[in-house]
């Protein structure tokens, strides 16, 4: 009986580790002012499984961390185009 419940322990635990984090660059060509990236960065932030978001003025960019267990790239452009400022994905990289 120990044996199993130590294997279940360690087969739950080790379902963390199958979660990845992605990093995906989104253009976000709509925002035309300098506060535009605050709603943008907190629309991100608002998706579940957003680990980190930076969203730049000058390049119109947003690079989003996020785990790929609880969220889509198609997630993070509903919530960029929900706030008013469609984007279109620039380059996806691999774990982040």
């Amino acid at each position: 009986m120990k044996k199993f419940a130590l294997l279940f322990l360690l087969s739950v635990l080790s379902l963390g580790a199958l979660a990845k984090q992605h990093t995906v660059i989104l253009e976000v060509p709509t925002m035309n002012c300098v506060t535009c990236p605050i709603t943008v960065k907190k629309a991100l932030q608002q998706v579940e499984g957003v680990s980190k978001a930076k969203v730049t003025f000058e390049d119109k960019l947003a690079v989003v961390t996020f785990d790929d267990e609880k969220t889509t790239v198609q997630k993070l452009t509903e919530a960029t185009k929900n706030a008013g400022y469609p984007s279109l994905v620039n380059q996806t990289m691999g774990e982040g």
